[in-house]
């Protein structure tokens, strides 16, 4: 019930604690978040999350990628409404898994901020995702510190939908997402819903957005959108992230598969 909803202190001004720095760092060349104050019962690095209710997650196009074919580790800028970077995201898989295995591959994948420091951790093992296979469903494992398991994303069986429970740290159910039967991203955004326990709630959504017929075709580089309330408990919110990353590779992330492109859910 209320644990998913746990306000936190807001370093800006309504809120508690000390504003944040008003002027974006540059880090690079590139536009980073305000770093946020540290919060009582919030684990480090996550502070961002109690600022925002939407997150848009970029992935990078690599070019070997696109001229050979061959998979190379995936990257992500993770991005607040404003277009600051929040997080940058990198997959740690080595040549032979990411070639041999393809998007079913498991992975591990460090988040960190803006001063360098890795504050979250996904952990995905090797898993079926077949619906004729109930009994070894895919799961993610999210950290936060790295070595500190605050959820997990766990794939539900079900003949027709896409469908994943967000758990905490203690395997008890907290959230529901739903997809489309159809997992076809043509001219389209694909939407995956997330709802309360019984379903009846619309808590969230993580949104697959369409990125024009030439990018979609040639790459496997997506573009997602995250919203939850902003009082939901950052924890969660680190959950959902990588429920994103999940449902990415598991639908999304192989751009020639033609299995993938057709969005038939196996």
């Amino acid at each position: 019930g209320n644990y998913a909803f746990q306000t936190q202190p807001m370093g800006f001004p309504g809120g508690h604690g000390v504003p944040p720095v008003q002027n974006p760092p540059f880090v690079g060349g590139v536009v980073w978040m305000p770093i946020p104050p540290s919060l009582p019962n919030c684990p480090p690095g996550l502070e961002y999350l109690t600022q925002i209710d939407q997150i848009l997650i970029h992935q990078e196009i690599e070019l070997l990628e696109v001229l050979t074919g061959f998979e190379t580790s995936n990257k992500y800028e993770i991005k607040n409404a404003l277009g600051q970077r929040v997080y940058f995201a990198a997959e740690d898989t080595d040549c032979l898994t990411r070639n041999c295995c393809g998007p079913s591959r498991p992975f591990t994948i460090h988040i960190i901020d803006n001063l360098g420091h890795e504050v979250i951790t996904l952990q995905r093992p090797l898993r079926c995702s077949s619906c004729c296979c109930p009994c070894c469903l895919q799961e993610l494992e999210v950290q936060a510190p790295p070595g500190t398991t605050v959820g997990y994303v766990v794939q539900n069986w079900h003949a027709c939908l896409p469908k994943f429970t967000i758990q905490d740290e203690k395997k008890m159910d907290i959230l529901k997402i739903t997809g489309p039967c159809i997992v076809c991203g043509c001219c389209e955004d694909v939407n995956f819903e997330v709802k309360s326990l019984d379903e009846t709630v619309a808590v969230g959504r993580i949104s697959k957005q369409w990125t024009g017929f030439v990018k979609e075709a040639f790459t496997d580089a997506d573009n997602f959108g995250i919203t939850f309330p902003m009082d939901l408990d950052v924890k969660m919110k680190a959950v959902m992230i990588g429920a994103c990353f999940l449902i990415d590779f598991m639908f999304f992330e192989h751009g020639s598969d033609k299995k993938q492109r057709t969005g038939i859910w196996q």
